[in-house]
């Protein structure tokens, strides 16, 4: 990474001059936040890495004032989420908030990887980067899936005993895991506490993480469209004040969906029946976890066997892993790859099938659909990239990043010049 001089002084403020001899924490703001070497052809899927900041800045916010309002006992859980709706001041707002935080979490999430994919950003020198990254998103999914339980309605009670009686179907240790995870012989009151405890400490674990994803990405830089790397000064542009401008109209953009989902349809990704006090004895008509496990739940329902299914959903998320080394390609960016571009649209629509299946009873069509769904899935992975980067040939690349964005430019202001003419 090119590094960036600092021009003078932190502050002119004696204070913040003080404290910055003894603790350097300005200093590196300025280095990390203001200075930082950005490649100056940034689009704006590179908003959601900081989208996905403020996020979970929100979540942790917003959940620590529930925190203090919420009962995690099983007979009082479900009133105590009615108390916070209808009588804690603002209460209705700060679980709307929370609730719909994660949808937008896990889109922003969502699009921020599938960014990665096409502009290869998981290759060398950034696969630890990636990998924090695939870390994040499991830590995120476990935290949901806790949170999930908390209102402890019927949606969350079953959904907690499906899913952790997948942990069965592991030979010899699976029932004690089970056992574990319950805190007894059945969900009950141990496990509600259980998760409760954990979904409270895990958005913490995941800042820290977070933190190492922040440190592997300013060792190298940030990738680009091109993905190329930076080769001089003309190349890259100080992150304040060109992309803190970009980030904050892609925030205010971003805030416009987020409040108007908070404010007129609440519910819009929620389950009526997590509206009805969790009941043991009786099972909801279709158990079915949230949208943004349904793709991962498909996987798990397209094979017979309980064991294969449950080995086939975290292979979905493991084989993410060892995706810098599973893609052959010297080049990165998919812009310069045709053929790769049509193999990534065809996963992005495999994506969306298996979360269509995973809304659906697995009955009829949708069986197949989903098993060839789920082979395709691991198909692109384990097979199309190695072999499609031995075979196929990439479009040239620019000789640096500066070269092909006044080339665009260029191209801009004569394409302007001929329009003009009369």
């Amino acid at each position: 990474m090119t590094a960036h001089p600092s021009q003078g002084p932190v502050s002119q403020n004696k204070l913040v001059r003080w404290i910055d001899h003894r603790l350097p924490v300005f200093t590196m703001l300025k280095s990390e936040l203001e200075e930082y070497p950005t490649p100056r052809n940034l689009n704006y899927f590179w908003n959601f890495g900081s989208l996905a900041g403020v996020v979970l800045v929100i979540m942790i916010a917003s959940g620590i004032f529930l925190a203090m309002n919420y009962t995690p006992n099983a007979d009082l859980a479900f009133s105590s989420v009615e108390r916070i709706v209808r009588d804690v001041n603002y209460g209705w707002l700060l679980r709307y908030i929370h609730m719909n935080g994660a949808s937008m979490f896990f889109i922003v999430v969502y699009i921020h990887i599938f960014r990665g994919l096409y502009y290869g950003s998981y290759k060398a020198p950034r696969e630890l980067l990636w990998m924090l990254g695939v870390v994040i998103l499991l830590l995120m999914m476990a935290t949901a899936f806790m949170g999930y339980v908390l209102p402890w309605g019927q949606m969350s009670f079953w959904g907690a005993t499906v899913i952790t009686n997948l942990f069965s179907a592991i030979p010899k240790v699976g029932n004690y895991i089970v056992t574990l995870l319950w805190g007894g012989f059945a969900v009950d009151n141990p496990t509600l506490n259980r998760f409760f405890a954990l979904h409270y400490l895990l958005p913490f674990v995941i800042c820290a993480v977070v933190a190492l994803h922040l440190v592997a990405l300013h060792q190298h830089g940030s990738n680009n469209p091109l993905g190329i790397d930076k080769k001089g000064p003309q190349d890259w542009i100080p992150f304040h004040p060109y992309y803190t401008v970009k980030d904050a109209f892609g925030l205010s953009v971003f805030l416009l969906f987020y409040c108007f989902l908070i404010f007129f349809d609440p519910n819009f990704f929620g389950s009526p029946d997590n509206y009805i006090p969790a009941n043991p004895l009786s099972t909801p008509a279709s158990i079915e976890p949230e949208w943004y496990f349904l793709p991962f739940y498909a996987i798990l329902r397209s094979l017979p066997d309980k064991l294969a299914g449950v080995l086939a959903m975290f292979g979905a998320i493991a084989v993410l892993f060892v995706l810098p080394w599973l893609d052959t390609s010297p080049v990165r960016s998919g812009k310069f790859r045709p053929k790769f571009r049509i193999f990534f649209w065809l996963l992005l629509i495999d994506a969306v099938i298996l979360g269509v299946v995973g809304a659906h009873k697995p009955e009829g069509w949708w069986v197949l659909i989903g098993r060839l769904a789920t082979a395709w899935y691991f198909f692109h992975f384990i097979i199309v990239l190695p072999i499609l980067g031995k075979l196929e040939r990439p479009l040239p690349l620019p000789t640096s990043i500066a070269q092909a964005v006044l080339k665009g430019g260029a191209a801009t202001v004569a394409a302007g010049a001929r329009m003009e003419k009369p």
